[in-house]
């Protein structure tokens, strides 16, 4: 098993691709935290891990709330006496033109999207440090890499952020043998796609977004999944401050 004998907190992880990395490093040894705002559906996971014979707690975290961070990372060094990896995949959409992003929006996705990584990452780096070892795996996206989209301001820019954030924090990171690294997903089935927009909507994009993808069709959180596990792995102890887009080969330019 890759992960064995590891702790991983994965936040974001009661749905999506946040639960598809979970899963996948409790299936691979590693004895997870499941984080994320919700609780109730945190346990489900939680419970589900269990279930197939893994080792999993689960914690409220709003990650862009420090106390609650500070708890987060509290209860998993109570529980298992270690940290050793650290997916920040909590995200929100708020989607609007432009001129129609509120304050109130832009704020709430930055203080989630990017605020949430800065929190998390400052938080389990004290630990790491002492270790002198750690895997930080940062949930961007290609909107952060140049594909935006005219309705995803706020989002575009907190992602753009999480890249910028990766590089600086794979510095400072790396004399302690701590590796940190980014992926940027592209058009990924989970209920993100869905947020601010009606079905039919949200059909119709998808419908042309996968046209742009060299590979004809959207990703699966199962396809993350398997990216973040070779991230979080000694099979990539030679690799830092990277950004891998997990896109199905997208082609436009935007």
């Amino acid at each position: 098993m890759k992960l064995s004998g590891r702790v991983a907190i994965v936040t974001g992880a009661a749905h999506g691709m946040g639960e598809a990395i979970v899963k996948r490093f409790a299936s691979e040894g590693a004895s997870v935290l499941v984080a994320d705002i919700n609780i109730e559906m945190a346990r489900r996971v939680a419970d589900e891990i269990k279930s197939q014979g893994g080792i999993a707690i689960a914690a409220k975290a709003d990650v862009a709330n420090r106390l609650e961070v500070q708890d987060m990372v509290r209860t998993t060094i109570e529980k298992f006496n270690a940290i050793h990896i650290l997916v920040n995949n909590a995200g929100i959409v708020r989607r609007a033109p432009f001129l129609e992003l509120t304050e109130e929006a832009w704020d709430a996705t930055i203080n989630v999207d990017l605020k949430g990584v800065f929190n998390c990452s400052q938080a389990v780096l004290r630990y790491m440090i002492g270790q002198r070892y750690g895997k930080i795996i940062n949930i961007s996206s290609i909107a952060g890499t140049g594909h935006g989209r005219p309705d995803l301001a706020s989002y575009a820019a907190a992602k753009a952020g999480v890249i910028q954030l990766t590089k600086v924090t794979a510095r400072e990171a790396g004399q302690y043998g701590i590796n940190v690294n980014s992926i940027a997903p592209g058009l990924i089935a989970t209920g993100l796609s869905y947020v601010g927009r009606t079905r039919e909507e949200t059909e119709i994009s998808i419908e042309e977004r996968k046209k742009l993808a060299l590979l004809g069709r959207m990703g699966t959180p199962e396809d993350v999944a398997n990216l973040a596990l070779f991230l979080a792995s000694d099979d990539s102890s030679f690799i830092t401050g990277q950004v891998i887009c997990i896109d199905g080969g997208r082609t436009d330019g935007m």
